[in-house]
């Protein structure tokens, strides 16, 4: 078995020691961090220091835009990749194309995309996005196939329901060509994953609910005769003893109000991602009975949206748990964690270790 890829999550909506998410909720959480490019900075050149491969990005209004904090990142870091998440609402594929060409110019090739269709109906809209989901899917699949296009020397011409371009083209070829993430649960996602996607996404799920996802994506890359690899994104809590972990889970939940609960449950299930609905069903909105699988735990997703469950024990019990998502099939994995800075110290110090441990120990035999 290979080594995983590790990345972690670049908290550009605000960082902190709860779980209660203040800009979305409107709520006020203790000892709170801003969206300040100097700390930031400090969770990057952590991440570049402690051996993660790169940093995911969300992308939205309640957040920072990614395009332009990661282009500044970039000056501080010096491997560290960036996960930029996008709507191709938001741009044309050819401007796209050219955006991604000139970071991995100033860069040294360190962009990959995530591409995300979108999966809330209100937040579309404030976009002046009105197409239902369907018709959003529809247009990703046009839009990745205008972006590879364009990245093609010889330009690109197409002509569908959603794009009409002509020689398509930027000034030179990306070096390398960023890879494209994506996720999505609904079939009409699946379907434009399988015929772009390098890597899937996926948020943490039980094993057995992950497994029928890879088997089925695996199939359908391969009825378009292309390669995929498989990600999975989630919160992690690792201490050097389960104990000290889980307790870590009590402190959040104890800083999760009624009201606060409630108000997040109600963006949460009028969004008509299918992927928000799966977490949905498996915190049922309620602080009870969030152990859904061995070492997983829903608790954070009471809260927040999509990759919030959370991996949580000692560091050998997380380590074995990311053993068996590979077995599944799984190869890379972004992490994050409240707050982001120290816990991507406690992950990288705990658990990453062990896998090191692991390869050289198949080198040596």
């Amino acid at each position: 078995m290979s080594s995983p890829i590790f990345h972690w999550f670049l908290p550009t909506s605000g960082d902190g020691h709860e779980a209660v998410d203040a800009a979305r909720s409107g709520l006020s959480t203790r000892r709170s961090r801003g969206t300040e490019v100097g700390y930031l900075a400090q969770v990057a050149q952590a991440a570049d220091h402690l051996g993660f491969e790169g940093v995911l990005t969300p992308v939205g209004t309640f957040c920072e835009e990614p395009w332009i904090l990661t282009a500044a990142l970039t000056r501080e870091t010096t491997l560290l990749k960036y996960l930029v998440a996008m709507r191709p609402s938001s741009m044309s594929p050819t401007l796209t194309a050219q955006m991604a060409a000139t970071f991995q110019n100033v860069s040294g090739g360190r962009l990959a995309l995530n591409i995300v269709a979108g999966g809330d109906d209100a937040e579309m809209r404030r976009f002046g996005d009105w197409l239902d989901k369907d018709e959003r899917y529809a247009r990703t699949d046009e839009f990745l196939t205008v972006l590879r296009g364009a990245w093609n020397p010889d330009g690109f011409t197409f002509s569908g329901d959603h794009y009409k371009v002509e020689d398509a083209r930027v000034l030179a070829e990306p070096e390398p060509v960023p890879p494209i993430y994506f996720g999505g649960a609904s079939p009409a996602a699946e379907e434009v994953a399988g015929r772009h996607a390098d890597v899937y996404l996926a948020w943490g799920e039980p094993p057995e609910m992950l497994a029928e996802r890879v088997d089925r994506m695996r199939a359908l890359a391969e009825r378009h005769e292309r390669p995929m690899r498989f990600g999975v994104r989630m919160h992690v809590i690792t201490r050097d003893t389960a104990d000290e972990a889980w307790a870590e889970t009590r402190r959040l939940l104890s800083g999760m109000s009624e009201e606060s609960v409630k108000l997040a449950q109600r963006r949460l299930t009028r969004m008509n991602s299918v992927g928000q609905q799966r977490l949905n069903a498996l915190n049922r909105g309620s602080k009870d009975n969030l152990l859904i699988a061995p070492n997983l735990w829903a608790g954070i997703s009471l809260i927040r949206g999509y990759g919030s469950t959370a991996l949580v024990g000692s560091h050998e019990e997380v380590a074995e748990r990311i053993r068996e998502l590979q077995e599944i099939g799984f190869d890379e994995f972004i992490f994050g964690g409240l707050p982001h800075l120290e816990e991507a110290y406690k992950f990288a110090e705990g658990v990453m270790p062990l896998f090191a441990e692991e390869a050289e120990a198949v080198l040596v035999a």
